[in-house]
């Protein structure tokens, strides 16, 4: 197996050299099932475990390997099972808040989720149905500005949709210099437009609330059906989680394309530095404010809040802003506080005032 067509790169060949002195063999992963990875090679695939040290030395679940990671590894008298030595260092890395248990809610340091790891691009898959929503586009934005993938927004199910320029049009409001896609998976209406994306080397991630056609799209562009899809839930139009696992997959045209469980929370991680390319206009509007370190909120001169009272700024954007701000602060924090704390010096401040 080529290892070129899998990703492998200058990037990923530099960092492997101290491993290829230690007699190991790169790897990327595509299927985690429990404790068993499922790898490509250049031997072709191979089924690994991972190597007692990464257990020892990981802190958190982004210290695991993900779906789509190049690591090191090795194999012994038998050869169909490998073990995982070392993740390489990742191009880019698409991630999350994990899920918060009870311990982490109630104080315990917050951690970071890797859903995909090394993507080139990630298509926000939102139905032109019951799913449109500006907001999630937003949100997931942001979380791809963090990643280091390029976004791309596709707008499925265009056959339910005569409006469709409409909510073009909406999403360029949200959405400055990302391409959009609207295509519909049951006629295969858009979906040779792909093409560009899906070659030889290049790695495609679909993301996206459960029901919007992810696994549709894929069965589109692979030609077969190959992933399972279900129908919405009855007249609510809720979808159902069809796809459970993540899973790297070839596309006879060319490129690989990784399908993913739909997402009900879109907990962020990042720095408020991501949110510069999803709002670029109020970031821009900013500049004009008399204060550098201003927020945006009641400050005098604030250029912000006088866009909104012009009409020049949808005060749903905006409070969008100040919402995934506020998040994305609280996240920082609590990377270094307890949650305890941090409510402490709030009512502080509060009380000096």
């Amino acid at each position: 197996m080529d290892l070129k067509i899998l990703g492998w790169n200058s990037f990923f060949a530099e960092n492997f050299v101290a491993f290829e002195e230690n007699c190991l063999h790169p790897a990327r992963i595509f299927l985690i099932q429990k404790d068993t990875y499922w790898l490509f090679t250049e031997r072709g695939e191979l089924k690994a475990k991972l190597a007692g040290k990464i257990h020892y030395e990981a802190k958190s679940k982004g210290d695991f390997p993900a779906v789509g990671d190049w690591v090191a590894i090795s194999t012994g008298s038998d050869s169909s099972l490998a073990v995982i030595q070392s993740i390489l260092p990742r191009l880019s890395s698409f991630s999350r808040k994990a899920a918060g248990g009870r311990k982490r809610k109630s104080g315990g340091a917050v951690a970071e989720q890797v859903i995909a790891a090394n993507i080139d691009t990630i298509f926000v898959v939102a139905g032109l149905d019951w799913d449109f929503n500006l907001r999630r586009l937003e949100r997931y934005l942001t979380l791809i500005y963090n990643s280091g993938a390029d976004p791309v927004i596709v707008l499925n199910k265009a056959d339910l949709c005569p409006e469709s320029d409409e909510k073009v049009t909406q999403v360029e409001s949200v959405a400055f210099g990302v391409p959009i896609h609207v295509v519909s998976a049951k006629t295969g209406q858009g979906l040779d437009e792909f093409a560009g994306y899906l070659q030889g080397g290049k790695t495609v991630a679909l993301v996206g609330s459960s029901g919007v056609g992810k696994s549709s799209i894929i069965n589109g562009l692979l030609g077969e059906e190959r992933q399972e899809v279900k129908p919405l839930r009855g007249s609510v139009g809720k979808g159902i989680h069809t796809t459970t696992r993540r899973e790297l997959i070839f596309v006879p045209t060319g490129g690989i394309i990784m399908d993913n469980p739909g997402m009900r929370e879109i907990q962020l991680w990042g720095g408020e530095e991501d949110l510069e390319g999803t709002f670029r206009d109020i970031e821009e509007i900013a500049l004009q404010c008399r204060f550098n370190d201003c927020r945006h909120e009641s400050e005098p001169d604030c250029a912000v809040l006088a866009a909104i009272e012009n009409n020049a700024l949808d005060p749903a954007r905006y409070n969008s802003y100040l919402k995934l701000k506020r998040e994305l602060w609280y996240l920082e924090e609590r990377k270094r506080k307890p949650a305890g704390r941090i409510e402490k010096e709030k009512w502080e401040r509060y009380f000096k005032k």
